[in-house]
């Protein structure tokens, strides 16, 4: 088994990869090859020991054997049928990402249920009505889906998803979907990625703010004791406004 951490930071090595590939490299140490993937050495060489790659003592890795075994467990060996669901922004942004054909996913079907938008043809694909889902996702080889729906309406289309035999969702919508054993959902929620940076960025910021200057009166305090500056829940609360 695999653990779930090493997974998903099999992409990264593979990225680094094939960077050093196209540049000519041959070989690479695990120090180089984790300096590339912004991981540290160790954990790398713990997470290829999982696949049974330890690579040559005084000499490192082989870039295109491991290039090759790591696509070759994150299935790129073949050819990974996509469906998305809503077109909105979004959902014509990821349409349009030239990056799935080369990793080895071919997007298949769009799909939404506004009258406005059904019938569209975007990158060479009419969109359906979500009344015909089963018959793209219930074809050979279940496709994976990718759901680009507001939040209330993710759930629901998920279940129509599943029923018509999805077992893969990648998820964009701002909620955690419930779906029965044997079905994976990944999730990437870009507005918590954001209050999370705007965490980071308060705590660099609150030192210089608290520090007053030569001959400065020191800085007002509430009650507690806090600082008198901005607070953390406000500048969350601005940053999902913009979002």
């Amino acid at each position: 088994m695999v653990p779930e951490a090493t997974v998903a930071r099999l992409p990264q090595y593979l990225r680094a990869l094939t960077a050093l590939a196209e540049a000519g490299s041959r070989t690479v140490s695990s120090e180089a090859l984790a300096e590339a993937a912004g991981v540290g050495s160790a954990k790398l060489r713990k997470d290829l020991s999982h696949l049974g790659s330890y690579g040559t003592r005084g000499v490192g890795y082989d870039v295109a054997e491991l290039q090759r075994h790591i696509a070759d467990r994150l299935g790129q060996a073949g050819s990974w049928r996509v469906v998305i669901v809503g077109v909105g922004n979004l959902g014509h942004a990821l349409a349009g990402y030239s990056g799935f054909a080369s990793r080895g996913f071919t997007v298949v079907g769009l799909f939404d249920d506004d009258p406005a938008v059904v019938g569209q043809v975007v990158v060479g694909l009419r969109v359906r009505p979500l009344d015909e889902l089963a018959e793209v996702v219930g074809g050979p080889g279940s496709a994976i889906a990718v759901l680009a729906v507001p939040a209330q309406h993710a759930q629901a289309v998920c279940d129509r998803l599943v029923a018509a035999g999805t077992r893969s969702v990648l998820n964009f919508a701002p909620t955690v979907l419930r779906v029965p054993d044997g079905v994976d959902v990944r999730k990437v929620d870009l507005a918590s990625e954001l209050q999370i940076l705007a965490f980071h960025a308060q705590r660099r910021a609150a030192p210089a703010a608290a520090a007053p200057a030569p001959g400065a009166a020191a800085p007002a305090r509430g009650a507690t004791g806090a600082s008198a500056g901005p607070l953390l829940p406000h500048a969350l609360r601005r940053v999902e406004e913009v979002v």
